[in-house]
């Protein structure tokens, strides 16, 4: 089914589709990037050997994720209404592949990856400023810097270091760019995070922008800046970033922690469940390729894997899977120990100790 609404169809074929994109409610509008649209600069692209390319693979295996009507649907819901996808679900399901997918098939520049841990704090999306690597360098080169964090001049003469050398946005600072179109932000893994980054997180998800003290000290002006994309650099202006385009930022959770109201109401919530045995023979044949050789392999794995899932209530990713049929395809399946070897050990449930 594909309905008129839908920017991202889940074929896993690029299009254009995204230039169909309707404006930002009034609510959501952070900008005019119809207005500013000659100005504004697209994504870099993401070559064979990018970060989305390498999740999903060279050509054929650019399909490999299909989403299902119910999570096309919902990721539409998150790009007409500029809000957050918080995807929950048992690990290996896909939840982050969903990401990469959306990125690859809408032309939306590398995805933006942030992953979570107990130590992750606000900032560390932000931005990552050296100072102690600007105060040595300026020591080196110029009178050191002033107390307004501007260099003095040096006896030598030579340019003093400018701050945005020592500056890197980091992956939400780079969605936050005044983009054309929106960027994807992936915040892996959200419900490993410290109990305060949610609601961190939240005057960001509703302004659109955030400011560098660093750079607001030194007054109005631009300040050029790395970003998350390497080897690339950004303009920023008197302190402020502030997108023209909200992300599309989706955040992945295993489900093992509850979330603040707050974020709840803000976000399009979906719950992907474990993939049927149809779509889990398309996604190994889009990575593993149409062998008619291995298909009684492949068919039997899969049976075992689902089976497991259900009956056993196993907690197995789909990764294992791929692992399982790709070393059966290398001589694993020809014999009972090798068969062994398949099933107790890399089919081997994460929830087993």
């Amino acid at each position: 089914m594909s309905e008129d609404w839908w920017i991202y169809q889940g074929t896993g074929s690029p299009h254009d589709g995204i230039a169909g994109l309707p404006p930002a409610p009034a609510w959501r509008a952070f900008g005019d990037p119809a207005a500013e649209r000659d100005r504004l600069p697209l994504p870099p692209e993401d070559g064979p050997a990018g970060m989305t390319a390498r999740r999903l693979g060279r050509v054929r295996q650019a399909a490999a994720y299909r989403a299902d009507d119910r999570e096309v649907q919902l990721v539409n819901l998150a790009l007409h209404l500029r809000r957050p996808l918080l995807i929950t679900g048992r690990p290996g399901v896909g939840k982050s592949t969903l990401a990469y997918a959306v990125a690859h098939e809408l032309g939306l520049g590398p995805v933006l990856r942030w992953p979570i841990s107990s130590r992750s704090t606000l900032r560390d999306g932000q931005y990552a400023y050296d100072a102690i690597g600007r105060l040595h360098e300026a020591g080196i080169r110029t009178g050191g810097i002033r107390a307004d964090g501007r260099s003095a001049p040096g006896e030598d003469g030579r340019p003093a270091p400018a701050i945005g050398q020592f500056l890197r946005l980091g992956p939400l600072g780079t969605a936050l760019l005044p983009w054309r179109v929106p960027r994807v932000l992936l915040i892996d893994e959200i419900d490993k995070s410290d109990i305060d980054l949610p609601n961190d997180l939240l005057n960001v998800f509703e302004e659109g922008e955030f400011e560098i003290p660093e750079l607001l000290r030194l007054g109005p002006g631009p300040q050029e800046v790395a970003t998350a994309d390497p080897g690339r650099t950004a303009v920023v202006d008197g302190g402020l970033v502030r997108c023209a385009e909200f992300p599309l930022v989706v955040l992945t959770s295993n489900g093992e922690r509850d979330f603040p109201t707050a974020l709840l109401r803000r976000c399009v919530r979906l719950e992907i469940q474990p993939p049927s045995a149809d779509r889990l023979a398309a996604m190994v044949a889009a990575h593993l390729g149409e062998d008619a050789a291995a298909t009684a392999a492949r068919t039997e794995l899969i049976a075992e894997f689902l089976r497991r899932q259900r009956e056993d209530n196993a907690e197995l990713a789909n990764d294992q899977l791929l692992n399982a049929l790709l070393m059966a395809e290398r001589g694993l399946w020809d014999g009972e120990p090798g068969q062994d070897v398949l099933r107790n050990v890399l089919l081997r449930p994460l929830n087993e100790s």
